[in-house]
């Protein structure tokens, strides 16, 4: 089924289960242009452009495989502090594609450029010539076919023609369905604050539902604000909360090669300028931030293929953080506590199969473990209240909270999964075909 608004709402794609989409409207400075290059061989969109008049502060955080996407590498060439565009494609993951895919980013960088630079001189009293160089590119789809260049290129005068300068919650939902693959449902969030007495809009899209595992990143994730903000300060930002957040999901153990979150300041609100991130007037744009960025990354990971239930592990006071990340990973890419959670198991014994296999020294008389509010293990041994029967219908339930507690420090760190389900082996031994 082709992805557009008036279908997806009839079809039989999930809606998030953590609330409903919200209200963005528009962000000063974000133009956004949606169209069809005809990629999946029907007429869903596929290639979504943002573009901005004045140009926009970025940063970005990418995958750290030791594979990486043609447009990941174009990315990181730029040297520029302000880029005009971010052009992504679905259906096509340009990795694996060598000089050829690398090529054809820089043919339509130059497309986008011609024809930009001819809307400039249309639209601006100050018309200004868009460089290929100001240009950022995602992709994401299947790894090593052939990059659609033509197919693209063909479609950029139809890209420009539809670009929209106001935007609003129908624009934003068309955007966030354009770079879907086999997600099931789009990734939208929002967040408004002050910096200092100035209002400010965080808003945020992103798609993902397999091979997802954080090394930075874990998806493709973009964030868009009208705060002004340098490029120094956002990247600052970006890495303090990407930690907490899209890197803080798992849906299957596995990190792409095109991962990459990248956020965008337009400086269009006139906020007091900000040189360091413990300023105190940047607070609230700093806990908003994070709300936007785990909001998106939450929506990921109940989106995993397949998946029927979204679980959070919490670990508890550990000795240091990077430990507790350790057990919590460890219990989330699991296969056999994730299939056991999809059968609705209670099986809390592979819980602790997981904790003990995270190579992290635990005291395990000081170990408890609980399901939702249900305790399972008690000082190290099976609680003297445990009923099973209990436990199983709390396993019942969409949403599946996992509790360790280490009790040997201060330190904590949650991440988020979902369960393994027969439809994750279906989606994906039949995700080319």
């Amino acid at each position: 089924m082709a992805i557009h608004l008036s279908n997806f709402f009839n079809s039989q794609n999930r809606k998030s289960k953590m609330g409903d989409f919200q209200d963005l409207e528009h962000v000063d400075g974000v133009s956004i242009s949606t169209t069809s290059a005809n990629l999946y061989n029907n007429s869903r969109d596929d290639l979504v452009m943002f573009y901005f008049r004045e140009g926009a502060n970025y940063a970005s955080v990418y995958t750290q495989s030791k594979i990486v996407s043609e447009n990941i590498k174009w990315n990181l060439s730029l040297k520029n502090k302000k880029v005009n565009v971010l052009m992504i494609n679905a259906r096509n993951a340009n990795a694996f594609t060598g000089k050829k895919g690398y090529q054809g980013l820089k043919e339509l960088a130059d497309e986008l450029s011609t024809h930009l630079s001819v809307k400039q001189k249309n639209d601006e009293e100050k018309p200004k010539k868009i460089k290929p160089n100001q240009i950022l590119f995602g992709c994401t789809g299947t790894i090593g076919e052939d990059y659609p260049t033509e197919k693209i290129k063909k479609c950029i005068p139809s890209l420009i023609e539809k670009i929209k300068y106001t935007q609003n919650k129908y624009i934003w939902m068309k955007a966030a369905l354009g770079i879907m693959t086999t997600d099931l449902v789009p990734k939208l969030a929002m967040e408004e604050c002050k910096i200092g007495n100035v209002d400010i809009k965080i808003y945020g899209i992103a798609k993902g539902s397999g091979m997802i595992f954080p090394n930075m990143a874990t998806t493709l994730g973009y964030i868009f604000t009208d705060a002004n903000l340098s490029s120094s300060v956002l990247q600052k930002l970006l890495r303090k909360n990407i930690e907490t957040t899209f890197n803080a999901i798992s849906c299957d153990g596995d990190t792409s090669t095109n991962d990459m979150v990248t956020m965008f300041s337009t400086n269009k609100a006139k906020n007091y300028i900000i040189k360091n991130i413990n300023d105190p007037r940047l607070e609230q744009f700093d806990k908003s931030l994070h709300a936007v960025l785990l909001n998106l990354s939450k929506r990921v990971a109940a989106d995993g293929e397949g998946s029927s239930k979204f679980i959070t592990v919490n670990v508890n006071n550990s000795k240091n953080q990077e430990e507790a990340k350790k057990i919590a990973f460890s219990i989330a890419n699991s296969p056999l506590v994730k299939t056991a959670i999809a059968g609705e198991d209670p099986n809390w014994g592979r819980v602790v199969m997981a904790i003990g296999k995270a190579n992290v020294n635990i005291n395990i008389n000081k170990l408890e473990i609980k399901f939702g509010t249900i305790k399972i293990i008690e000082k190290g041994q099976l609680s003297v209240n445990y009923n099973e029967i209990e436990v199983a219908e709390y396993m019942k339930n969409e949403k599946i909270d996992l509790y360790i507690d280490l009790n040997m420090g201060k330190k904590n760190f949650s991440a988020y999964t979902m369960d393994l389900t027969k439809k994750y082996i279906e989606i994906n031994s039949d995700y080319r075909s």
